[in-house]
This record gives C-alpha cells, structure tokens and sequence, in this order.
C-alpha cells in the first residue's frame, strides 16, 4: 500500500515510541513529537522526524502542524498517543492536576484534530487515531480523574468519527489493557503517595500491590502490540471504530458489559 505521512504525538517512550518505529518498519514517513527529543534518537537513525512539542501549548501545536505541512503535501494519519494520569482517591487527587489531565487526554488531541482536519477534508482522505484505554470504557477506584478525561475522549471520538466521515475521514479509538509503560509503571508510586495515608490508605495499598504485579513479568503486555493495532487499523481501508488490545482489555470490556454495576463494584473493589 502507498506510504502515508503519519503524525505520532508521546512518541519518546511506550505505545507512541513502539508505535513510531513499527510505521517506519512499515515505510511510512513518520513525525514523531514529543517533550523529551533526546528520547526520540533511534526514531531519527531509522528514517523518522523528530520534534519537540507540548500537548498542552497552543504555539507547539500550531509549529509542528505548520512545519509538516511546509514539508510534506499533507498529513495522512494522526495519531493522538500522549497521554497521562495521576492515580488516587477523588477526595485527595488535587483539582489542578485533574484539569492538567484533560488538558494533555483531551484538549491537545482535540486542538491537534481542530488542525488537521482542513487539509484532510480538502483531500478526501486521512485516519485520526485517539490512543484511550479500557479505562475510557470502564472505572475503576482511584482512577477518577484519568477515567473521566479517557471517557471524555471517548465521547469526542465517536462524534468526531460521525462528523467526518462525509468528508473521507476515518477515526480510530484503541482501547489499551495493561501494558508495559513508563505510564503504567509510575500507578503504584502516585497511588502510595497520594492516597497511602488517610481514609482510603488500604485500598490504595491494595491496587498498588495488584499493579505492580500485574505490571511485573509477563503479564502486562509490550508496547509494541498495541504499535501493531495501530499500524493495522490506519492500513485498513475500513478499520474498526474501536480496537481493545493487550492484557486484559477484552476480559475486563466484557465483564463490564456483563455484570450489574453493584456486582463490578464489588469485584473491583475488593482489598
């Protein structure tokens, strides 16, 4: 198939690194942004562009839209991957860092859509593929903030995906399990500090302990088989409009579909 001219945004570590490499493999032109460029090196000796950016700055989305666009006839695929999150009981999570949530979940993704989207309409073609997670889909204890900025985007994804498909555009969310992450691994960390102590210290001690041992090992999965969803999805020429993948995530999708509210509640709450 024709190489396409993909964006990968949190592409100096985890789903977005993995994610860089395998469309490169693939022989695709691949732009990959990120905070940390020095964490981008090998993208760079294996073909890629790199560049710095902040999801969270308007004037670092405009200047790597613009400076793909002066290189490039357009851009192809999208693909909103940085993302974060900060682990602990609602009462104790402070508000700033829940709005810091949304702002890198879903305000950057959303203004990078808001910039891509008129070239792609002039073409009559491009995919935007939001990177959410299972935790889009369902919550869990201590996990307020991430849940409701992944549910957030999740909802926005699947307006966007009604609004532009007139125009030849297709949208992609990827639904994550448990992978094996910078990101994943820092959950028991902000669960001990932010809730260890206090009202809710035994089942933040709890999730933490199942964290880390789902994180450790082979449990978890790599990165690199979500990087291949990925590739999967934007070589498709009809992809699904959600792809759950890696540890986990199909069994917990469906145990959620599933059971009553109270029943999941129970089971997820158990220390």
């Amino acid at each position: 198939m024709a190489a396409k001219i993909c964006l990968v945004t949190g592409a100096s570590a985890g789903i977005g690194h993995a994610t860089a490499l395998e469309l490169l493999r693939a022989g695709h032109t691949v732009y990959g942004v990120a905070r940390r460029v020095d964490r981008m090196e090998d993208i760079r000796q294996a073909g890629g562009h790199t560049l710095a950016m902040d999801v969270t700055k308007e004037e670092d989305l405009e200047r790597v839209v613009s400076t793909v666009l002066d290189e490039q006839p357009g851009i192809d695929v999208l693909v909103n991957n940085a993302g974060v999150g900060v682990y602990g009981a609602a009462e104790d999570v402070p508000i700033d860092s829940g709005r810091h949530q949304f702002e890198v979940n879903l305000f950057g993704p959303a203004r990078l859509i808001q910039l891509v989207l008129p070239r792609m309409r002039e073409r009559g073609a491009g995919t935007i593929v939001n990177v959410s997670s299972i935790g889009g889909v369902i919550s869990l204890p201590l996990g307020g903030w991430y849940h409701a900025s992944k549910h957030a985007l999740e909802g926005y994804t699947d307006t966007l995906r009604q609004e532009v498909g007139r125009f030849g555009i297709k949208v992609v969310l990827i639904e994550p399990g448990l992978i094996k992450t910078e990101f994943e691994s820092s959950t028991p960390l902000d669960l001990r500090e932010v809730s260890g102590k206090g009202a809710y210290t035994a089942v933040a001690n709890a999730m933490a302990d199942r964290a880390e041992q789902s994180f450790s090992g082979s449990k978890a999965s790599d990165p690199a088989l979500v990087a291949q969803c990925i590739r999967a999805a934007i070589e498709s020429t009809s992809p699904k409009p959600r792809y759950a993948v890696g540890y986990l995530a199909k069994l917990l999708l469906r145990m959620n579909s599933l059971l009553p509210d109270r029943t999941f509640d129970k089971l997820v709450t158990r220390t």
